[in-house]
């Protein structure tokens, strides 16, 4: 019970600091908040067995043109 206390704990402090999180479960054993500040994204997932852990996406800074979507599908597409 203490990890979904920590869990409502978090959510409550993000929501007070107004930044923005969604909520989503990529595996069976986690929930994830993903979170989006300037520059940055964390996935912070909340393991079943209490554990935390974070994972966090840093901006290079450079901006893209729209040419950059076809690097997308040309990487990335099955």
């Amino acid at each position: 019970m203490e990890s979904l206390t920590s869990y409502i704990h978090f959510l409550n402090k993000l929501e007070a600091n107004k930044i923005f999180y969604r909520l989503s479960k990529v595996r069976n054993e986690s929930v994830m908040v993903e979170v989006a500040v300037p520059g940055e994204r964390w996935e912070v997932e909340f393991m079943k067995d209490g554990t935390v852990e974070i994972e966090k996406f840093i901006s290079d800074a450079n901006l893209y043109n729209v040419q950059e979507l076809e690097v997308l599908f040309r990487d990335f597409s099955g």
